[in-house]
């Protein structure tokens, strides 16, 4: 027997979560104790799983927090210290980093490499692609070595990011590198916002934290509309792009039962109709994006050309008040200048100061609407009222005021002013 197995725990309730189908992770540290060239980081995996098993049978946590940083931040880090290091010295300290991740998810397999070979050095191996917030998160380090993991990364051109009530890592979906559903440069407007932001993540000082994400498409693949603060989700407002030889050929292919049965009549809205002649016709007016149609015929069906984003605020789950969907407060903003990406900045700073200002302590800024009222919330970011700030999908308002022909007069002044700009923009 080698002098590490004659050091490691016995483990015998988290054995039984390896049996099943489904891979575990305790498979995953066990590696990490039984394969790893490192004694360190073996050691550090070995005493990490009799911690575990220590508290499977007491039926306790023994994490703590505390405080931890590098020099100049004041977040990314999540402090853990074991009550039971004693027992466990290894694994005493086991602090997690939170680096913040390329635009998109895109990283090259050499800055994966380079990552890993960093944490390998510094910490203890455990890495999960991506924590709930968007983060890299590296996960098993103790207080002294935080400091040099950071500088090392850092050299290279990674970040920590958020931790605590800040602005948190940014999330943003594969978009338009790989998606034919994207509407906008979603890399872009992750990028801007991150970048304006930065000072926000790295030193903690709103009443609670605020996420950005960042969606192509009404698809959403980000979760955006349920887990942001500030969600950017792409879209159109023209008419959908039909061709109508794909349509016809899918239609040979699938047979007009099915077409009818999974795309007909699944629209919410009731705006698609099969004609005779196996075309398809669609009502714009009441299209709502919800994407099935484009995803079971991709094909045949694709986003108008009239691009842009809308903008949603106060998504989030569990917390105070339950799960809230974000609000429309931008329908849509046309993103081509330079000038549009410091608009959407400037909705996102705007937004940020009024949360900071007027929320209260653990409350996050759709609980903060909810609570003091939209329309009050608008009035303090400057936003116009508009008729597609609903509560319910095509039933009632968001804002009730008591001169409404005025601010419907507004607000079709405004969708002209926009119609024009389209014509003027396709013409050009």
């Amino acid at each position: 027997m080698s002098e590490r197995d004659d050091k490691q725990h016995g483990t015998p309730m988290l054995d039984q979560l390896e049996d099943g189908p489904w891979p575990s992770f305790v498979s995953g540290i066990k590696r990490l104790r039984d394969d790893h060239p490192s004694d360190r980081v073996s050691g550090m995996a070995n005493d990490l799983l009799g911690q575990l098993e220590h508290s499977y049978e007491t039926r306790k946590g023994y994490w703590k927090g505390g405080t931890v940083s590098v020099y100049g931040y004041g977040g990314g880090i999540i402090p853990r210290f074991s009550e039971v290091g004693d027992m466990f010295p290894e694994s005493r300290e086991f602090h997690t980093l939170r680096v913040q991740p390329p635009a998109g998810n895109h990283y090259t397999t050499d800055a994966l490499r380079q990552l890993a070979d960093s944490w390998e050095k510094h910490g203890s191996g455990l890495v999960t692609f991506h924590g709930q917030t968007g983060n890299i998160m590296f996960i098993g380090a103790t207080t002294e070595s935080t400091q040099h993991f950071f500088d090392e990364i850092n050299d290279y051109g990674f970040d920590l990011g958020g931790a605590g009530p800040c602005v948190r890592t940014a999330m943003s979906c594969v978009g338009s590198a790989r998606c034919e559903m994207s509407c906008s440069n979603e890399h872009k407007i992750h990028r801007s916002l991150v970048n304006n932001f930065t000072d926000d993540v790295h030193r903690p000082a709103l009443p609670y934290k605020f996420k950005f994400k960042v969606s192509g498409c009404p698809n959403d693949c980000m979760n955006s509309i349920e887990r942001a603060d500030f969600a950017v989700i792409g879209t159109w407002r023209d008419d959908m792009k039909v061709n109508q030889d794909e349509v016809k050929e899918y239609v040979g292919r699938k047979g007009r039962k099915h077409v009818i049965d999974n795309i007909i009549t699944r629209c919410p809205t009731n705006a698609l109709s099969l004609k005779d002649d196996d075309t398809l016709e669609v009502d714009n007016r009441n299209c709502v994006r919800c994407m099935h149609c484009l995803n079971v015929m991709p094909a045949a069906l694709s986003p108008g050309d009239d691009k842009g984003v809308s903008i949603l605020i106060g998504g989030k789950r569990t917390l105070k008040i339950g799960d809230m969907f974000g609000t429309v407060i931008v329908p849509f903003l046309r993103l081509e200048t330079e000038e549009d990406y410091e608009r959407l900045v400037e909705i996102a700073e705007e937004t940020i100061d009024f949360f900071a200002e007027n929320a209260l302590e653990h409350e996050r800024t759709g609980e903060m609407i909810e609570r003091i009222g939209l329309v009050n919330f608008l009035e303090g970011i400057g936003v116009d009222v508009d008729p597609n700030m609903i509560a319910h999908p095509r039933e009632s308002s968001y804002v009730r005021t008591d001169s409404w022909d005025e601010e419907a007069a507004k607000w079709f002044e405004r969708r002209a002013e926009g119609d024009q700009q389209a014509t003027a923009g396709g013409a050009s």
